[in-house]
């Protein structure tokens, strides 16, 4: 049994026990766009929660969560009172939420964030209940608030906001961006940030429409000081002719949208943060010099301002992958394939080895295609293709070749544990590293040599 057919089942046997129940949420907005959702959250009227309880016992297990409201999750649907919220303090836990089984459709949809989430829809009768116009908005592409009142109480719907325009392509009318504006975003934790961001770029296909409309609804200066910097930054326009650097990063991160469906979700939340902050060392590098407006060794100056960028989002590891790693790693070398495509003397493959200790050499190759296609013109990006094929030619995409020598090899020559060990291993692997040694017969080889020479 799919999520619909068990949702579809709680309804009905709601309907059987006396009451109703409502498809409510993301669900059935999508489904009015014609998109595919699993995530179903279910309303029942006209039940109190002891009842309700024991109706869904009948049907499968059921686990309550929720602290001050109780949701019950039967599989994978989420089932619950309609319920009214109040504002009692800061922050997203500041509310007091009622569940009440007799409110009507109409109270119920008050605590929604936009029309377009305030849909119902009833499966036992196939209709729409549909209290605040949200399949007008819907067709008219607008976003707008449900009630104007308490819409600031959670500022987290400001984010939201971005999101929702920026997935499904909506303008969000002038009384919403008004209200959004005078909204206090300091009460956000990181991860509630990130969350809302984490959306944005992954599943939008044009980012750059959320981060738009977070610089028009001042969302960028209240959270994102390294962002905002960029505005208004100038770049030389005979290489940068779309203009200053926000504009670039926004096309940037556009580009690196188109090249991420392939990956893994830790591997695209790397690409689309490097795309963000590749060039956040510019506005502190930019200078007039020679007739020309340069950025000199902006790749390492905007390291320290991605790791506070990724601080306000609290962006460390996902799944055991280190996100932060990889997206400082994109940052400092963004400017490696196109460099060493130039380079008069060529450019050995131990550079490649050493490379790949910094960063995904596949995802740099990702990051410096989408930077160089973040500008209009007939700009030669094939230095990018160069630099992967080198990199797949020596296997080194994903990471630089394991030490073959390790310190229990080190123990069996007679060597005690110390700081001799570590320096003996580093002098080992970078004659590895450069292809001098390829098995480990030869760095045990080469170790003898060095601890000869030491002693």
């Amino acid at each position: 049994m799919n999520e619909f057919q068990l949702a579809s089942r709680i309804a009905e046997r709601a309907r059987e026990a006396g009451g109703r129940a409502l498809f409510v949420g993301g669900w059935v907005r999508d489904r009015l766009l014609g998109r595919d959702s699993k995530d179903i959250d279910l309303e029942i009227y006209g039940i109190e929660a002891p009842r309700l309880l024991a109706l869904l016992e009948e049907i499968g297990t059921v686990n309550t969560v929720g602290e001050s409201f109780t949701v019950y999750k039967v599989g994978p649907v989420d089932v619950a009172l309609p319920r009214t919220e109040s504002k009692r303090g800061r922050g997203h836990r500041g509310f007091l939420v009622t569940g009440d089984p007799s409110l009507t459709v109409q109270e119920a949809a008050r605590r929604r964030d936009f029309t377009i989430n305030a849909i119902a829809w009833d499966p036992v009768h196939d209709e729409y209940l549909d209290p605040c116009d949200g399949r007008t908005d819907l067709d008219r592409r607008l976003l707008r608030v449900v009630d104007p009142a308490t819409f600031g109480d959670d500022s987290l719907r400001v984010l939201r906001a971005l999101q929702f325009a920026a997935r499904f392509e909506l303008r969000v009318d002038d009384a919403t961006k008004r209200i959004c504006r005078a909204t206090a975003l300091d009460d956000l934790p990181a991860e509630r940030i990130w969350g809302e961001m984490e959306k944005l770029l992954l599943q939008a296909e044009r980012p750059s429409r959320g981060f738009e409309l977070a610089l028009e609804l001042g969302v960028v200066d209240q959270l994102f000081p390294e962002l905002r910097a960029l505005v208004g930054c100038e770049q030389e326009p005979a290489w940068h002719p779309e203009g200053d650097v926000w504009i670039h990063t926004l096309l940037v991160i556009d580009q690196a949208r188109r090249r991420i469906d392939d990956l893994e979700p830790p591997q695209q939340v790397a690409l689309m943060l490097g795309a963000v902050c590749h060039d956040l060392g510019k506005p502190a590098t930019t200078a007039f010099v020679d007739g020309r407006i340069r950025s000199h060794n902006h790749e390492e100056a905007g390291v320290e301002p991605t790791h506070a960028f990724l601080d306000r989002l609290n962006v460390h590891t996902m799944n055991g992958y280190d996100v932060r790693h990889q997206v400082v790693g994109l940052v400092a070398q963004h400017l490696k394939p196109g460099m060493w495509h130039k380079s008069i003397s060529e450019v050995g493959d131990g550079a490649f080895r050493r490379l790949a200790k910094k960063v995904d050499l596949e995802l740099l190759a990702r990051l410096a295609t989408s930077d160089c296609l973040g500008r209009p013109g007939p700009f030669d990006c094939s230095a990018m293709d160069w630099f992967l094929e080198r990199a797949r030619a020596l296997g080194v995409e994903h990471g630089a070749p394991p030490p073959l020598l390790l310190g229990r090899h080190l123990l069996t020559l007679g060597l005690t544990p110390g700081p001799d060990i570590g320096r003996i291993l580093k002098a080992v692997y970078d004659q590895q590293l450069d292809g001098q040694i390829t098995t480990l017969d030869e760095a045990t080889d080469a170790a003898r040599r060095i601890i000869g020479n030491q002693r």
